[in-house]
């Protein structure tokens, strides 16, 4: 079996990713292996005051936040389990120790098995799921850009128009020079410009999930099934 990521990129694209990201985006259940990340992002920032209260709303499902600042700590947990669907999901918790709060932006991934096309769920309770479109760029980085979002709460399942959404493109690459990892995430809303993002450095390390099996703490309160 392959990381849910190779199986959405295509083994050929996959294997152009720089072989420490490779290693990053190999974690899954064939693997056995989850990541920790740990470093600091140089900036955390949000877009126009106006924004301000639909970010303030996404702080209470851990997805997005309206605080900013600079040199802020950060974790980002990558553990795989399998949800109660029976699917292998992937999580994103990521942690920013921002002056005075901390914040958290969580998600979990899941593959289509009819399309292989990678879902990422949003937030604790999973109410977004948005398509993800992955590429290698040509220095190695992993390149993602999120495609339709679905909201889904009950029997409520219905596309968000752009016009509500925010376009999240993010890069990620190895530096041989600094040996870490660099990332830079843009959310950018085509009417109302850019909503939230944050780029920095980070080191990873590799925990065998045979032995520290995922904790209860990055999975979302409430699992989405549909895909």
């Amino acid at each position: 079996m392959t990381s849910i990521f190779e199986r959405a990129m295509g083994t050929a694209e996959f294997g152009r990713l720089h072989p420490m990201v490779r290693e990053r985006f190999s974690v899954g259940l064939s693997s056995g292996t989850a990541s920790i990340a740990t470093g600091v992002m140089s900036q955390v920032w949000c877009g126009a005051a106006f924004t301000k209260p639909f970010l303030h709303l996404g702080k209470t499902r851990h997805i997005l936040f309206p605080e900013t600042g600079t040199d802020v700590p950060f974790t980002m947990e990558n553990w795989p389990y399998l949800d109660r669907a029976g699917r292998e999901v992937v999580t994103f918790t990521r942690t920013f120790e921002l002056p005075g709060v901390r914040r958290r932006f969580d998600a979990t991934m899941v593959v289509e098995q009819h399309t292989n096309r990678l879902i990422d769920y949003l937030g604790t309770h999973q109410h977004v799921g948005v398509q993800l479109h992955l590429r290698a760029g040509a220095d190695g980085a992993l390149v993602i850009r999120s495609g339709e979002q679905r909201f889904r709460m009950g029997r409520l399942d219905f596309r968000v128009p752009a016009m509500l959404t925010g376009t999240a493109a993010v890069r990620e690459w190895f530096d041989e020079d600094t040996e870490r990892f660099g990332i830079e995430v843009r959310v950018v809303n085509r009417r109302f410009g850019p909503l939230f993002g944050y780029q920095g450095g980070f080191t990873a390390r590799y925990l065998d999930t045979g032995v520290i099996p995922t904790p209860a703490s990055v999975k979302p309160t409430k699992e989405e099934t549909r895909t």
